[in-house]
């Protein structure tokens, strides 16, 4: 009896289909690392979700990406201690998705070590790409159906626990984000270190991207005819 439970249980997983889900989200998240560099090399800020560990990265001998981890493992407890036993034991592979995520941030600050902005022309420009870059690791985020990161994890907890729309619970959790991120750095450093003007750009234009790039895949996929037929 419990060795056809178990064949049923495995039957109702389609691995291909998690297999193909995942890879999306791991080349997403290598994307957004890419971004989120960018970001930090501009030296105007980087977004909402990662300016809090901006800043400590500054006044810590730890990396960005492991500050990084070690935030996202505090939004996971805090989405756990949320929801107690309405928590699902699949969001548990966040750990894995925030490590591999804080992993590529290093990665990719390594590989831009040559990237040296002088002018604040080159900044801006350097910020402005990395909104479009950050966008594009994000849409595929969404959209690969495996797990969420961290941020949009406790978001969509507390919208769980309080019915509040989505929407307004991240706004509210990016703002909180930047208040706290410019708390820290005047207390740290007495003036804005590891976060500025790009912060607020990012919070702004990113999600405007992100709905940009998925309404040229609608029509990329219109024109390809794979639009849903209604039945």
């Amino acid at each position: 009896m419990f060795k056809s439970l178990i064949n049923v249980n495995l039957y109702k997983i389609n691995f291909k289909e998690l297999l193909k889900n995942y890879t999306i989200l791991v080349i997403g998240l290598f994307i957004m690392s890419f971004g989120v560099a960018l970001s930090v090399k501009s030296d105007l800020g980087t977004t909402p979700i990662s300016c809090i560990p901006n800043v400590l990265s500054f006044a810590c001998p730890l990396s960005l990406g492991t500050i990084t981890v070690i935030f996202n493992m505090l939004l996971i407890a805090i989405q756990i201690i949320l929801l107690r036993s309405r928590f699902q034991r699949i969001q548990l592979m966040q750990i894995v998705v925030t490590t591999i995520f804080g992993y590529f941030i290093d990665y990719a600050l390594g590989i831009l070590t040559f990237l040296t902005p002088t002018t604040e022309l080159d900044k801006w420009i350097i910020c402005i790409i990395s909104c479009f870059v950050i966008a594009v690791g994000v849409f595929l985020e969404v959209n690969s159906k495996a797990v969420v990161l961290p941020g949009e994890g406790v978001s969509l907890a507390v919208k769980q626990v309080t019915n509040i729309e989505f929407g307004k619970i991240k706004t509210m959790f990016d703002t909180s984000n930047v208040v706290i991120g410019i708390i820290l750095s005047l207390a740290l450093f007495g003036t804005f270190k590891g976060i500025g003007l790009g912060t607020i750009l990012a919070g702004i234009v990113v999600g405007y991207i992100v709905r940009f790039y998925r309404n040229i895949v609608v029509k990329l996929l219109n024109k390809m005819g794979y639009t849903k037929k209604e039945e």
